[in-house]
């Protein structure tokens, strides 16, 4: 470690006794050649309880930075109980005009960490307006970035991005330069530059390299111009690796990877750790700390249930780039110690990694011993996938047991540790956005298991009394000021004028006088917005419609998803439109319509800010997706929703309100898959006297979806939407458009082409195949009967929205009665397994029978409170079959 030079004052003396506790209890195996440290916006040296190295204020030192068009500032953080307490996240450099860093280096290959605490540290630098971009060594490292998403990841306020790049001898310097996006600011906490060994990630100029996956027997040399970003480097099946506890590099190894499996891995699979003891034979021993090396995560015990799925994590990462994964494996079993024991596959994005993986054949070469850490590196291309998917994809790792018993000893797969690095493209980007992890709540490490040993040291305690009461001091400080710039913030206002409307908006929540009710939701500012979708990046959009894109982004320091829809300037109806949604949205709250959480009218933008809906459109889980299909459950779960949601709008609102774009792209679904009606943007307000049943208004809907008598004669009541809605259970059903017009005539309109198949008696051949044999009969013939009643050609003859729903909930419980009547007469196997009889193999009927003598009858009750008993009885007719009949179905 490089020396320790720190003032003899008490506060030092113990930082110093600590560090040389810790970091003494070991020598590091690596050290350092090149280490610079900086603490932006802050004078002097002091140890780091993050990393425990002394990091070198920036004011007054040689690598001071040069402002261009402006002056730099710096800014003490608020009060943190996070990492954010520690050097360097204590102060941070900021800048609303670029500044660059200016440092000497030697030749060979660095490590660069940026250290980012996103947060207000005063007025002039809200958290919510930081965007910038970082550009060092002639390669852009971060583009348009928000450090605040920091937060979707670890749920941690701090963030460190880690970037690898090479040094010729002619490079003497390295200009580090941060550039403010327009209406941002840059900011930056610390700055790391740190020596690796030579070809610790990049290639040997003579080595392997990677494998190309995807490319017969190709390699990818990693070559020196090429810049990496560290996107993920774990410890799997272990507990996260401090700083302090790496081989001398400070590399951080977290976080747990149970985040990053699927759903039946996490469940099945089963973390390991031996102390075995570790022969570096075949890789250097800085490669990676021990404790990746005797820690790992394997399938599980059961060889008969580990033959059945594969171990499978998925990384989001961003499209359009390329990737080096690198897979730490180590046998620590004391059972595994011949080849052969154990071997398995590998597949990588989809590609076969290694068809025969053998830890004990790849490091012994007898074939005979364990605990020899080695790695593999593959390069896995990501490139041409932003035209096909927006927003990040998956690079997922997948490890599957070989099936035959006579290849292997244990039917099992392991994985001890694993990096993945962005690679830069051709034009020395490495920008782009954090990718998004999976729904989850991650764990965060505790500062002691990052910093130390845990070692129990009596002084602690003192200085974290001490420590307390500086910190509730600051806090009331800090709130007490923040208070005194709201009431100064109020006054300001801002006026926004679109061809017809003129908007007057204000920062404060609640305005007068001004016609967009800011009263009721929130303003946002247009550098708040661009923060939040790292200026409108193409890879945030999540959806595509005539109004214009639709991104996710995250508000408030990163801690809040939302959708924000940003108009297109050549819209014609945009500015009425966009004023109807707020207007409507803003008055209305409802567990199943989304939420609009505010919107923005800065410099000629129409910008709408809503909830998040993590599940996407109900479209998005019917037909042309990779999603899974829905069980028919659920479908009615969410078709029971959505029509509550149009119930509200009808009959729930001071005025009726008539949506008029029902379809299945808007209906969007949360994360718990709760249905929420969206676009308010044609939406009319109805008629409030009974003289008038009907407004007179030019068409507005969406073809297949519209309702016909509206189309003939341009008046619109509430049951233009029970049309539209109809349609949409047409194609819950049959998973299919409501309109395609490449289809042969008869078989053009969704709505026309159910009417017709359930005049021939054919309706069980549109159904959607996953759907075979899986719907209650009884509660088919009671949803066809409902949607074909809501797409009556007369629209006094189709049901209310109340009606619907009764109608839907009791589908519902003829579907549930059927399945307890069949469950109730099939014997348990154990505690928890069901055996279900299934159909022969022919795809012909999938016919659950139930016993005739049966006396199981259900009581359940609908939303109009009358009770319903289902008995043998109501099954009459259905020869015996509770489920339907689905046999061969066509084409849809």
């Amino acid at each position: 470690m490089k020396p320790i030079f720190i003032p003899l004052n008490l506060s030092s003396l113990f930082l110093l006794i600590v560090t040389l506790l810790v970091a003494g209890e070991s020598a590091p195996i690596y050290s350092p050649t090149y280490n610079i440290t900086l603490n932006c916006g802050f004078s002097g040296d002091k140890v780091s309880a993050y990393d425990f190295q002394t990091w070198t204020g920036d004011i007054n030192s040689k690598f001071f930075p040069e402002a261009v068009g402006g002056t730099s500032q710096v800014g003490n953080a608020p009060p943190s109980s996070s990492l954010g307490s520690y050097v360097p996240f204590t102060t941070a450099r900021l800048s609303h005009s670029e500044f660059t860093y200016r440092f000497p280096v030697s030749p060979g290959q660095k490590f660069i960490r940026l250290y980012f605490f996103p947060a207000t540290y005063n007025a002039d630098f809200d958290s919510s307006k930081s965007l910038f971009s970082v550009k060092a060594g002639g390669y852009t490292l971060l583009k348009d970035f928000n450090a605040s998403l920091g937060r979707i990841y670890y749920n941690s306020e701090t963030l460190l991005t880690e970037f690898c790049l090479n040094f010729e001898p002619d490079q003497r310097s390295l200009n580090i330069t941060f550039t403010p996006s327009q209406g941002g600011y840059a900011f930056i906490n610390g700055i790391e530059i740190m020596s690796m060994p030579t070809n610790l990630y990049h290639s040997a100029a003579q080595g392997d390299g990677a494998s190309y996956l995807g490319s017969s027997d190709s390699r990818y040399l990693v070559k020196n111009n090429t810049a990496l970003q560290m996107i993920y480097r774990i410890n799997v099946g272990g507990n996260p690796v401090s700083p302090n506890e790496d081989t001398g590099m400070y590399r951080t190894w977290d976080p747990p990877d149970e985040f990053f499996l699927d759903d039946r891995s996490k469940n099945l699979s089963i973390s390991r750790r031996y102390n075995t003891h570790l022969n570096f034979a075949r890789i250097f021993n800085y490669t990676a700390p021990e404790e990746v090396y005797r820690t790992g995560r394997t399938m599980g015990g059961n060889s008969t249930i580990n033959k059945s799925y594969n171990l499978t994590w998925r990384f989001p990462v961003d499209p359009d780039f390329s990737y080096l994964v690198r897979l730490h494996f180590c046998e620590i079993d004391p059972n595994i110690t011949a080849a052969k024991d154990r071997m398995f596959q590998i597949f990588i994005a989809n590609f076969t990694a290694e068809p025969q993986a053998d830890i004990i054949h790849w490091t012994t070469e007898n074939g005979i011993g364990n605990g020899i850490p080695i790695y593999r590196d593959y390069f896995v291309p990501m490139l041409n996938l932003g035209t096909q998917k927006k927003g990040s994809v998956n690079i997922s790792v997948a490890l599957q047991a070989y099936q035959d018993d006579y290849l292997t000893r244990y039917n099992d797969a392991i994985l001890n540790g694993l990096e993945i690095f962005k690679l830069n493209d051709t034009d020395g980007n490495l920008g782009g956005p954090i990718p998004e992890l999976p729904n989850i709540t991650p764990k965060v490490a505790s500062e002691s298991s990052r910093n130390s040993k845990k070692k129990s040291i009596p002084m602690l305690a003192i200085l974290a009394g001490v420590v307390s009461v500086l910190l509730v001091v600051s806090v009331v400080g800090f709130l007490l000021f923040r208070r005194g710039r709201k009431v100064k913030d109020s006054n300001s206002s801002k006026a926004t004028k679109w061809g017809p409307y003129s908007f007057s908006t204000t920062k404060s929540t609640k305005s007068r006088g001004s016609s967009l009710p800011s009263d009721l939701c929130r303003h946002f500012s247009l550098a708040e917005i661009k923060a939040a979708t790292q200026n409108f990046n193409d890879v945030f959009i999540i959806g595509v419609g005539g109004f214009g894109n639709v991104y996710k982004g995250y508000v408030d320091d990163g801690s809040t998803p939302v959708a924000i829809k940003r108009l297109k300037p050549e819209s014609s109806q945009g500015a009425r439109e966009f004023k109807t949604e707020i207007e409507m949205l803003s008055q209305l709250r409802h567990l199943h319509l989304v939420s609009l959480v505010g919107y923005c009218t800065e410099q000629g933008e129409m910008i709408l800010v809503y909830d998040y809906m993590a599940r996407g459109t109900l479209r998005d889980h019917l037909y042309r997706t990779e999603n899974p299909p829905l069980p028919w459950e659920q479908r009615l779960q969410i078709c029971i929703g959505a029509a509550r949601g149009l119930h509200y709008l009808h009959t729930g609102a001071k005025r009726m309100i008539i949506h008029r774009d029902v379809k299945s792209t808007n209906i969007l679904l949360d994360e718990k898959w709760v249905a929420k009606v969206s676009d308010f943007g044609l939406s009319k307000m109805g008629t409030t006297t009974l003289s008038k049943t009907h407004i007179s208004t030019v068409v507005k809907g969406s073809f297949g979806y519209l309702d016909p008598e509206y189309y003939r004669r341009q008046q619109l009541t509430e049951k233009s939407d029970v049309y539209s809605f109809g349609v949409v259970l047409c194609e819950v059903l049959c998973a299919r458009p409501a309109l395609i017009r490449t289809a042969e005539k008869k078989q053009m309109s969704l709505a026309e082409w159910t009417k017709t198949s359930h005049r021939n008696g054919t309706i069980n051949q549109i159904i959607d195949p996953n759907l075979r044999g899986k719907i209650a009969a009884t509660c088919l013939n009671k949803f066809v009967e409902l949607a074909l009643s809501c797409m009556n050609d007369n629209g006094s003859e189709r049901p209310s929205m109340n009606d619907v729903v009764w109608g839907l909930e009791f589908a519902l419980q003829l579907q549930q009665s059927a399945e307890a009547m069949l469950y109730s007469n099939v014997e348990k196997e154990g505690e928890d397994e069901v055996a279900l009889m299934k159909g022969n193999d022919a795809g012909m009927s999938c016919s659950w029978e139930y016993s005739s003598d049966s006396k199981n009858s259900r009581t359940t009750k609908t939303s109009s409170d009358e009770q319903i008993s289902t008995t043998n009885e109501s099954m009459k007719g259905m020869s015996g079959t509770i489920f339907s009949e689905i046999k061969d179905p066509t084409v849809r």
